[in-house]
């Protein structure tokens, strides 16, 4: 009898190993939902919706609000990419508007281009009104956002703006420190891109910049208020991978599914080293953005708090195994190298530049090498590392081809109901088509890639 148990034991523990192992082998949501086990985390990936017996459906109505050098171009190219493996419509500008909602104006649902609608993500830059956004977006939709330490943020404004935005472009010598010294010497509320120089994130929310310093303590803890009723998650910089465990489990997302790398980034002799002085006088010219952050990076944690603090520390670093795994499936082991636009060979990856004072970084286009010589990186690797403005036009093309097919398909429809026989060359006028300059800017963009 004794032996019988022993013989059961070893084989209850043979095969304990044994799914341990193929969940280990197979990685991503597997391997989180393992983990999350062990740890007595709740997981989202063992969460069932209210009535349902299987696990929550993935949410995929989404607005993020892509505020400026928060890091938000990285958190747009993820969405990007999950639009695209989900087949999803990611509402894009109009051709007029370029690859942002027409910012600075506030957003209106008419900056949406025809082709991109009905959309289920909407993530390009705009300036937020949400009476406009529900009239374009599902009810559903989930509102999210991230804001970054105002020191670091208005450093990195000033250096990228700087011969962009006037009141930073009129001071001397291009110093920070002088414009911080006496800002209303070069500030100037009315004028055009005046959003980039003073309360940046506020403006980007909808909010007003420019509230008088007597009202603007109480005006930001209602604005902070209002925006924490509008949005379901508002991620922190800084604490960019932690954000990202909250937003999955929000979302009912896979851990593949908030995998990235880093875009849009300067180059280390184009940033500036802040004092401790220094980061005061801004968050005091950013007063109403400092009051935001601090309410916001405080509700982080505790959100962080509220799912476990080693739970949800063991989730980021399986979310930066899985992204190590797949910078290693994509580009051999490593990520590309980082190279100044100048020096990217493929325009299709070259991130826009502001200035000649100051330098944007993307990814060379790299190569894998097998025993069959030289092998482009796949399509989705490559949609990795490419910059804002080529992906917003690659998407602007592709979705422009499904509505007009969508266009044709509904037109012939409707002619053999009204007993009509519509030929398949139709007249090209009758077909929606997109702008001409975007059409033509974005004709054979991933052609281009691959070659």
């Amino acid at each position: 009898m004794q032996l019988e148990m022993s013989q059961k034991k070893i084989f209850l523990v043979l095969i304990a190993i044994s799914t341990v192992s193929l969940l280990l082998h197979h990685g991503g949501h597997l391997n989180l939902t393992l983990e999350a086990f062990w740890l007595g985390c709740p997981s989202s990936m063992l969460s069932f919706a209210q009535g349902s017996s299987g696990p929550s459906p993935k949410h995929t109505s989404v607005a993020f609000l892509k505020t400026h050098k928060t890091a938000s171009s990285t958190v747009q190219n993820m969405l990007f990419r999950f639009a695209e493996r989900n087949n999803l419509t990611v509402a894009l500008p109009i051709t007029t508007c370029d690859h942002q909602f027409c910012y600075p104006r506030p957003f209106s649902a008419h900056f949406a281009h025809l082709h991109t609608t009905p959309p289920d993500i909407i993530t390009n830059h705009l300036r937020f009104s949400r009476a406009e956004l529900r009239r374009l977006m599902p009810n559903n939709t989930v509102y999210i956002t991230i804001l970054r330490e105002p020191g670091a943020m208005f450093e990195s404004l000033f250096s990228y703006y700087n011969q962009y935005c006037l009141s930073f472009k009129r001071v001397p010598n291009g110093s920070l420190e002088t414009f911080l010294d006496h800002p209303w010497s070069y500030y100037r509320p009315e004028e055009k891109d005046s959003m980039y120089a003073r309360n940046t994130l506020t403006f980007d929310l909808g909010g007003d910049k420019d509230r008088p310093s007597s009202e603007a303590p109480a005006y930001a803890k209602r604005f902070a208020a209002e925006v924490e009723r509008v949005f379901s998650l508002v991620m922190i910089a800084e604490h960019f991978d932690e954000s990202l465990v909250l937003l999955r489990r929000l979302l009912s997302w896979d851990l593949d599914d908030v995998l990235y790398v880093s875009l849009n980034m300067r180059t280390t002799d184009s940033k500036s080293s802040l004092s401790n002085e220094i980061t005061t006088k801004i968050r005091a010219w950013n007063a109403i953005d400092s009051v935001l952050y601090d309410h916001f990076n405080a509700s982080l944690w505790r959100q962080i708090r509220a799912l476990g603090l080693a739970c949800v520390e063991r989730e980021v670093q399986l979310l930066r195994q899985s992204r190590d795994r797949l910078v290693r499936g994509c580009f051999g082991g490593h990520l590309p190298p980082l190279r100044s636009a100048s020096q990217i060979t493929n325009k299709e990856l070259r991130p826009w530049q502001p200035s000649a004072k100051v330098t944007i970084v993307g990814y060379d286009l790299p190569v894998n090498v097998t025993n069959k010589g030289h092998v482009p990186p796949r399509d989705d690797c490559l949609k990795m590392i490419m910059p804002e403005v080529q992906y917003t036009r690659l998407l602007l093309r592709s979705e422009s081809l499904h509505y007009r097919k969508r266009f044709l398909r509904n037109s012939q429809q409707s002619g053999h109901a009204s007993g009509q026989v519509r030929v398949h060359k139709e007249s090209p006028s009758l077909l929606p088509r997109p702008s001409g300059t975007m059409a033509r800017s974005t004709r054979g963009a991933m052609t281009s890639i691959k070659g």
